[in-house]
């Protein structure tokens, strides 16, 4: 049943993909990436880890695409304002996307496959564990983190204050 949802879920990621390459519209190509998105977390909850997938959502299908669709709408792209690329510029992109994916292949094939499953831990990607792992081990350094970012925001709080002189 996981072997035929994997193929439902990486035809839907890769027709969409190439429908952001292909649409006309930039809004419709943003729409399409979400669906994307929402493809390739459901291939995280597939690999038993919920905790990506939930902030794979959460980072790129809310905060990125917001930031996309407003940069589209703020540029208002229309064809009569969008340059066109010279041919020459098309053709060097073909042979590079060309020599990249032959790149990818040649790389693909000397990985070996993982047939037998025998010594992955199931639980490996759950919250509950993740959580263990994060407070117990590597407590300090989260908790400097934690400091360093509110440090951050009051200096983005005190930059973007308006003097009232």
């Amino acid at each position: 049943m996981t072997l035929y949802l994997f193929y439902i879920l990486s035809f839907v990621a890769i027709l969409s993909g190439l429908m952001v390459v292909f649409s006309k519209s930039p809004v419709y190509s943003v729409l399409y990436l979400i669906v994307t998105f929402f493809a390739i977390a459901a291939h995280y909850v597939l690999l038993n880890a919920q905790f990506l997938a939930a902030v794979h959502i959460i980072v790129y299908a809310g905060a990125i695409m917001v930031l996309f669709l407003y940069v589209i709408m703020m540029l208002n792209l229309n064809k009569e304002v969008e340059p066109h690329k010279p041919i020459a510029v098309k053709f060097a992109a073909v042979i590079a996307g060309g020599i990249l994916l032959i790149t990818l292949v040649g790389a693909m094939r000397s990985t070996q496959s993982l047939s037998k499953a025998e010594n992955v831990n199931s639980q490996i990607g759950l919250i509950e564990n993740l959580g263990t792992v994060l407070f117990r081990d590597f407590l300090l350094p989260f908790e400097i983190s934690s400091v360093l970012f509110l440090a951050a925001m009051v200096g983005a709080v005190m930059i973007a204050k308006k003097d009232k002189n």
